[in-house]
């Protein structure tokens, strides 16, 4: 027998990057007793990971819970960038509503527009929250009309296209009704949650039943699956069957039962159908499972989500100075391979596949930042480890022998002045534009582009623009390859000797390019020092010393006119990494290497292939 179930509420909150959702949820902790007066909070709460705060974005889903007049209200924070979208997918499955928030200058951007795809399609009521109202240049009446052109063009039904709308300004904790009249507290967006998101409609007589939509990991509990309870009631203690793919089946008992309040997770002996809980118990969860009552014979239909356009080869590091920083036992490819597929079962956008090798590993995703990630996180946790440079991943239709690859929609916002390079920078790439229009001195595009042409574009576009470019990319289609895109403009710097740079190499030798590394730097022969100026590779040796006579420079004349070196991260090295190239990932350091080390060696192999295109 179903019912309704009006003590409860749950929200995603959802939105493109940097339009204020982890800061509003800031805001709706504090007004609901989550934190006792006088304590401290640390701004975006929810932003827990290290990278998220680092890097000012969302990139792991996290779960909350506040209590309003008696309703507890789920809310579910979801990342912003289009590259952790598996995120998305994942959650908005066990939701009944949606905060989509919209920044009143920049108004519906394009995560905007993949994030309320997914919730329209879901039959999810959405709340548009235009947020920053108080940013100069507000345009909050404009926003409203694009959002509602948004819905309309994205297969809204009437009921959807009527959305409710609070405006608020989430940094400092207020909303309202119109632009002009705000309450001083966040009392209209909690109003309008408890109104308009639908109670969970509930079947609390039939079996249990839960479908896993995310995972997390106890050092004490172990696995600890989350999701909605989508029949019956979950007792601890009680046995359950996990219903895998293809409905395998698994029995265990439910050991550990929680549900979500404030920031925390919280024991409990009992959980109804509509309620978002954790569990604990099974050894083995994978996202998609179902966790059942064992009457239940068959699972509740899995997520899905887009398949990856993006890949690199993951592999045991090779180089001479293997071993030296990493932790014990993390550099083999058993513990590579382990953690690699780990990460699967949590990330649903990665695919991992074992390489030629049985020390190499082939590893899927959504784009750059999305691998950029997972290799920033391991590189945390100890592993030491080597990479590829990125490629695409092609597609054939069935019965067609015409290869396709995939297309970005790609939005970018760049000052007046800058639209002429932006405007080469995209067609030397195969971009098409789409759409352009200007605005108080900001001029907006949209291009259909390549992946392959985008990958490396983000540090182009920061340079040309003085770092004050904004790019936004979302997968389009696949479609027939454009044709040639050209490649890196110039080639590396290769060092020929293992040893420590010195001042006297380097000045020696400057001349030729850019460096990545200071004096008194371990490197090794076949290590990529710098950027050469010249198309083509430049082994050379930095360091050699200056032969000792009776005259004794001092330090500062060794040195004396050395420039300093390009400071790269990880995602510059990405960008930079050569076909013939690998990334040496450890926990303290990032080299740039060749593929074959040995500059007789390589020379050779160099040789060789341009024969064999030549011919």
């Amino acid at each position: 027998m179903t019912q309704t179930r009006n003590d409860i509420r749950n929200i995603a909150i959802i939105a493109h990057v940097d339009h204020g959702k982890t800061t509003l949820v800031d805001g709706m902790l504090r007004q609901s007793n989550v934190f006792r007066e006088g304590s401290v909070m640390e701004e975006r709460v929810m932003d827990s990971n290290d990278l998220e705060r680092e890097r000012g974005i969302t990139i792991l889903a996290k779960n909350t819970a506040v209590t309003y007049k008696g309703v507890k209200i789920n809310i579910v924070d979801t990342p912003g960038h289009a590259d952790f979208g598996g995120e998305v997918e994942r959650v908005l499955n066990m939701v009944d509503g949606a905060l989509l928030l919209i920044d009143a200058v920049e108004g519906p951007m394009p995560q905007t527009r993949f994030v309320l795809r997914k919730a329209l399609a879901l039959g999810l009521r959405v709340i548009v929250v235009i947020n920053k109202i108080d940013r100069a240049n507000a345009r909050a009446a404009d926003v409203l009309n694009e959002t509602f052109d948004l819905f309309i063009e994205l297969g809204a039904d009437d009921h959807q296209a009527d959305f409710p709308v609070v405006y608020a300004i989430g940094l400092h904790g207020v909303a309202g009704y119109t632009a002009e009249t705000l309450a001083r507290d966040l009392t209209p967006l909690f109003d309008t949650i408890i109104k308009e998101v639908p109670a969970p409609v509930i079947d609390d007589a039939s079996p249990a039943t839960l479908l896993v939509t995310s995972l997390e990991y106890d050092n004490y509990k172990g696995q600890i699956a989350i999701g909605r309870i989508h029949a019956g009631k979950l007792r601890r203690g009680m046995p359950l069957v996990r219903l895998a793919s293809g409905n395998a089946r698994h029995n265990g008992r439910l050991d550990y039962l929680f549900t979500f309040h404030n920031l925390t997770r919280v024991e409990a002996e009992e959980a109804t159908a509509g309620d978002i809980v954790a569990i604990g118990g099974f050894e083995t969860v994978e996202i998609s499972d179902t966790l059942a009552h064992p009457e239940v014979a068959e699972g509740l239909p899995g997520i899905r989500v887009e398949e990856p356009t993006v890949r690199m080869t993951f592999g045991v590091n090779t180089s001479p100075f293997t071993g030296k920083e990493g932790k014990v036992g993390l550099g083999t490819s058993r513990r590579l391979r382990q953690r690699l597929f780990e990460e699967t079962r949590r990330n649903v956008a990665l695919r991992v596949q074992d390489g030629e090798t049985a020390d190499k590993f082939v590893v899927s995703g959504r784009g750059e930042l999305h691998l950029g990630i997972l290799i920033e996180t391991m590189r945390r946790e100890g592993y030491e480890f080597e990479v590829s440079k990125p490629e695409v991943i092609y597609l054939k239709e069935d019965g067609s022998e015409e290869t396709l690859e995939p297309i970005e929609h790609v939005h970018i916002e760049v000052a007046d002045g800058y639209v002429g390079t932006i405007v080469e920078l995209l067609g030397d790439r195969r971009g098409r534009m789409v759409n352009m229009m200007s605005q108080d001195g900001t001029t907006y595009m949209e291009y259909y582009v390549p992946t392959r042409g985008l990958l490396g574009f983000r540090s182009h576009l920061m340079r040309a623009t003085g770092g004050m470019g904004q790019i936004h990319s979302l997968f389009h289609a696949y479609e027939p390859i454009v044709g040639d895109i050209p490649g890196r403009r110039f080639g590396s710097l290769v060092n020929m000797e293992t040893g420590t740079t010195t001042g006297y190499a380097l000045v020696q030798v400057q001349a030729r390019g850019t460096f990545f590394v200071d004096p008194g730097v371990e490197v090794y022969e076949g290590m990529v020092v710098g950027e050469h100026i010249r198309a083509e590779d430049l082994p050379l040796n930095v360091v050699k010393t200056k032969h000792l006579t009776n005259f004794r420079a001092k330090p500062s004349e060794v040195v004396a006119g050395l420039n300093s070196p390009r400071q790269m991260s990880l995602d510059d090295f990405i960008e930079f990494l050569g076909e013939d190239e690998l990334l040496e990932v450890t926990p303290q350091s990032l080299r740039l290497r060749k593929r074959i080390l040995n500059t007789e060696l390589r020379l050779r192999e160099d040789k060789r292939r341009r024969q064999l295109v030549g011919s």
